[in-house]
């Protein structure tokens, strides 16, 4: 197995050599950034992973030694001390087989850590929920034999009318929903409906504490509901602008999809509980959890983060709000065995309240790679890859002479905020030891990105 890794990295190494001796453009071979509130949104597009190369490397006590911690501990220290990663920074870096800590800076110390919070939100989704889960999206008979509900089942990524098809991960369609139930309908008599919907699988607030209030507006995020298309936006192409009422907008287009399917529907469109024992109508499904958790860490796409905390507070029997999806991500991973070092107020790492340790933080990025974690194990095949995929394939990460030479060597999460740069991830040594790291920084003066590349890429070195 360490044979073929080698063989692989040597394979990604000639290609980024050839890339850069080229002017080959690799953003274009991955997907863009993540929408965050920083320098680095742009519009969503398919998710690119490359499998888990590193993820699922059967790393045992005794496969390759551990770097040599003198040379290690001076190169990370010399790279810390760059005035751009600012006066706060905390940095891990541990053996993903023992979990012992190979290198630590300021180690224990709660730093904001913007989009890199959705690496505990994604392996609290997988553990809660497990990897195979599906979210469902429902229409049930309402209270009179021509009255329909629209049940939001907490999918973000159910597709509407507008959206085109991506090619991973699968999505529900709305369009899809609307056929299904317009049969069913019809095979009853009915053509002549009155709909409403049901989006009380959420509660609380639909925007979290230490959010900014430009994040809606500025396409960050959507306000967080069980039902919605296209993740809230009023195009599915756009970031911007996300709708004011997810809930509502989605009714009105099904509305319009069950008439296309030769269901007359109601214009007036109200919201309604459904009552438990409705007979079902139609229903379709989100890709899987670990899809998802894919998607959401090399896109680091904020709304299904959201959504997944949601869920695992319902799984662990706790209100589907902020706090509780908080508070059951805190409970799953105290089962985990990390225990301390994790503080967050929502999913995605919007807002500014979040405090990760650089321990916690690398520590849950080992248990995700352990051979004793299968079901974690989509945390790390969902991490952007060096130069090539989501928030590390935009064109600007890891092309300086300090780390463009470990382009495709090093999965790592970032996380972008106002003073605020992270990346927490995996990597191999040149001796073939995996290893996890974290590197958080939140006084950062203007702009620290290249200079985590650099720490990251000591590492692969190592």
């Amino acid at each position: 197995m360490l044979t073929t890794l080698a063989m692989l990295q040597v394979v990604t190494i000639v290609t980024g050599v050839y890339a850069m001796n080229n002017d080959l453009d690799l953003s274009a071979l991955s997907s863009p950034t993540e929408p965050t509130a920083s320098p680095e949104g742009a519009s969503p597009a398919p998710v690119v992973t490359a499998g888990p190369v590193l993820a699922q490397l059967p790393v045992r006590s005794g496969d390759g030694p551990l770097p040599t911690k003198g040379t290690l501990t001076r190169q990370l220290t010399d790279a810390l001390g760059d005035k751009a990663l600012g006066n706060r920074v905390g940095a891990v870096v541990l053996d993903a087989v023992t979990g012992e800590r190979i290198f630590a800076a300021n180690p224990d110390a709660g730093i904001v850590p913007a989009s890199t919070t959705k690496i505990p939100t994604c392996v609290a989704a997988l553990a809660s929920l497990g990897p195979d889960v599906r979210l469902a999206t429902r229409v049930v008979q309402g209270a009179t034999r021509d009255s329909v509900v629209l049940v939001g089942g907490g999918d973000p990524t159910l597709a509407g009318p507008l959206a085109k098809a991506k090619p991973y991960p699968e999505q529900a369609s709305l369009a899809t929903l609307a056929s299904r139930t317009a049969a069913a309908l019809k095979a009853q008599g009915i053509t002549k409906v009155t709909l409403s919907y049901d989006d009380s699988l959420f509660t609380g607030s639909p925007i979290a504490p230490g959010w900014k209030p430009g994040y809606i507006p500025d396409g960050e995020v959507a306000p967080v509901h069980a039902l919605a298309i296209d993740e809230g936006r009023q195009h599915p192409a756009n970031r911007q602008p996300r709708v004011s009422d997810p809930p509502r907008y989605a009714a009105a287009a099904f509305a319009k999809l069950l008439r296309r399917y030769g269901i007359a529907a109601a214009r007036t469109i109200r919201p309604a509980k459904a009552a438990p024992t409705a007979a079902e109508l139609g229903k379709v499904e989100s890709a899987p959890v670990y899809a998802l958790v894919e998607r959401t860490l090399t896109l680091s796409d904020n709304d299904l983060a959201e959504a997944l905390a949601r869920h695992v507070a319902i799984k662990e029997g706790r209100p589907a709000s902020f706090q509780g999806g908080t508070a059951a991500m805190t409970q799953v991973l105290q089962r985990l065995g990390v225990t301390k070092g994790v503080e967050v107020h929502d999913g995605s790492g919007l807002s500014i309240r979040n405090r990760i340790s650089a321990d916690a933080m690398a520590r849950l990025l080992s248990l995700a790679s352990a051979p004793t974690h299968p079901g974690l194990h989509a945390v790390a095949s969902g991490m952007p890859i060096a130069g090539f995929s989501g928030t590390l394939g935009n064109g600007r990460r890891f092309t300086r002479s300090d780390s463009k030479g470990q382009v495709g060597l090093v999965r790592a999460k970032t996380g972008t905020l106002n003073n605020v740069n992270t990346l927490a991830g995996l990597a191999t040594t040149k001796d073939g030891r995996l290893v996890t790291f974290a590197f958080l920084a939140d006084r950062v003066p203007a702009y620290a990105e290249p200079a985590l590349d650099r720490l990251a890429a000591i590492v692969a070195r190592s």
